[in-house]
């Protein structure tokens, strides 16, 4: 059975069509496309009209796209924007009426859950215990547990490489001031963090896969460091076509490095990029 999941977060819009067999979730078509709903969520507290049609229209043809694809069943997911917009619940409605199919608004537990069942699934031998750190645009989700068991865990953060970018970031590229201002920032918002230590960590979402172009598959202290330098020294577009990157990516990567390294550096290992994420754990 083929299966459609529409992701509707708080950068993008995805779609992801798979199958389901031996080894697991096989992505069989995605595709994607940047709105940036946490930008207004940020500065007015809601989605404006014309962000609500925008991102309605692309989950309205992605459905299209889904149904052409074989999937047999499609549902949407919305994240962080159906709990952080004031109007989160017209987003719900009005995605309903446009896909035709079951839309589910997820609490930031859900959230957690689904990126961690996908972000284990893909490993060969999970060990003893393991961290999954997923940064979204509007918030983050810090999930510990095992493979067998499951979370036992679980933090979210209401703040994401897009909030924190229109908070923090007014050039391109960032003053060492805006960043200075951004690490304090992301250290007040995880005050009184003490997660688990795992044995292993995975890093799943945008900001993760990005990072893996600049320095590799593995996100230790060093590389996230290497990370932030590069990001601080070269504008968003000239970072986009020299690491193959959508613009909208780099322009919020220097924040997700950010937010990266102060998860890592609580969580005491190395995170390692995910294969799989939210939509494969659905």
């Amino acid at each position: 059975m083929r299966v459609g999941i529409i992701d509707v977060g708080s950068n993008t819009v995805r779609l992801l069509v798979a199958g389901h067999g031996d080894l697991g979730v096989t992505a069989l078509r995605e595709e994607r496309a940047a709105v940036g709903l946490a930008r207004e969520i940020e500065r007015t507290g809601a989605i404006s009209k014309t962000k609500l049609r925008e991102a309605v229209a692309l989950a309205r043809s992605l459905a299209r796209v889904a149904t052409e694809s074989g999937a047999g069943r499609l549902e949407v997911l919305v994240t962080a924007p159906g709990r952080q917009a004031a109007n989160g619940d017209e987003l719900v409605t009005a995605l309903a009426a446009a896909t035709g199919s079951p839309v589910r608004a997820l609490t930031a537990e859900d959230e957690g859950r689904l990126a961690f069942a996908g972000a284990v699934a893909t490993l060969a031998c999970p060990p003893a215990t393991v961290a999954v750190c997923d940064i979204g645009g509007g918030s983050t989700q810090l999930v510990f547990g095992t493979a067998l068991d499951g979370p036992v865990w679980f933090r979210s953060l209401d703040i994401g490489s897009l909030r924190l970018t229109q908070r923090c970031f007014a050039h391109d590229p960032p003053r060492a001031d805006e960043f200075e201002a951004a690490e304090a920032e992301v250290e007040s918002c995880f005050s009184g963090l003490a997660p688990p230590l795992p044995r292993a960590a995975l890093a799943a979402g945008g900001t993760a896969r990005a990072l893996r172009r600049l320095v590799g598959r593995t996100l230790g202290a060093k590389e996230l460091e290497k990370a932030k330098a590069r990001l601080a020294r070269r504008p968003a577009r000239e970072l986009a076509r020299a690491y193959g990157l959508e613009p909208w990516r780099a322009e919020t990567l220097a924040a997700g490095a950010i937010m990266l390294a102060e998860a890592q550096r609580r969580l005491a290992v190395p995170l390692v990029v995910a294969r799989a994420g939210l939509r494969e754990g659905a």
